[in-house]
């Protein structure tokens, strides 16, 4: 059964629904892409301990603890938040997973020829949120084992005016809807930058900005709705093997924040 915790201030209000963000109004304003919309059957998700498709490794991650099956955008996404604490203006929620437990891959068998998935580490993944006046921290910590390779995605999807005439800015260029369909599954790569802007034409602009993650990812395939992802890296237009030496390593704890501000 789905519950929703809201936070509230003066300006903004979010709805939260077992750990996913499903509305940020500001005015009676609604920023955040609505479930059942066309474009995406969610409003945000997580992609860890892997961003892109596995699909041309045969799906295995190579690890110090041997290879790992993965499907795209990582195991992470097939567990399920526990709510840790809630006040008035932040909640908590945890997934937490035990190293080798087979976990049942949802994209089976119509989307991905693995049944079950598993990861080689145990690992307590964080993620908080924070309401401020106009803005929204997300902050995601992440403890594991020291030296577990990793990446970190952040999906969440804004709602558009169904114009088509958004752009997003992003070191000093503005990038077009149409510049973003071409790219396709593979997504438009937002590369070395820590905030970009989306400019809306029937609400106020938003300003998505980051720490630790420094890439971004923007995918759409519809008019009305925008995902613009923050990444540790970028991985759709490269020949990269899904090998520890391609990723990151954990510090033990490692903590990424995203703050989502109306302007």
């Amino acid at each position: 059964m789905n519950s929703s915790i809201f936070l509230k201030n003066n300006s903004c209000s979010i709805e939260i629904e077992d750990g996913e963000l499903i509305s940020f109004l500001k005015e009676n304003k609604e920023y955040i892409h609505q479930k059942g919309n066309k474009g995406w059957r969610n409003s945000d998700d997580e992609m860890f301990p892997v961003i892109g498709p596995t699909a041309k490794n045969n799906f295995r991650v190579h690890t110090a603890k041997g290879d790992a099956i993965q499907d795209q955008h990582g195991v992470l996404r097939e567990l399920t938040y526990e709510l840790v604490s809630a006040n008035e203006k932040s909640v908590c929620f945890i997934k937490k997973y035990k190293k080798n437990t087979a976990v049942k891959n949802s994209k089976f068998p119509k989307k991905s020829l693995e049944e079950k998935l598993f990861w080689p580490y145990d690992f307590v993944f964080e993620k908080n949120f924070t309401l401020k006046e106009d803005c929204l921290k997300i902050e995601f910590i992440i403890n594991s084992e020291e030296g577990m390779p990793f990446m970190l995605g952040y999906h969440p999807a804004f709602m558009l005016s169904s114009t088509g005439k958004e752009v997003l800015m992003a070191n000093d260029k503005e990038i077009s809807l149409s510049e973003i369909y071409k790219a396709g599954s593979n997504a438009f790569p937002v590369l070395n930058t820590d905030a970009v802007i989306l400019k809306n034409i029937d609400r106020n602009n938003v300003e998505i900005s980051t720490e630790g993650f420094s890439n971004f990812m923007l995918w759409t395939e519809v008019d009305n709705m925008l995902c613009i992802e923050p990444i540790t890296q970028y991985t759709s237009y490269t020949d990269q093997k899904f090998s520890e030496k391609n990723m990151l390593l954990s510090k033990g704890k490692n903590v990424f924040t995203v703050t989502i501000k109306i302007l």
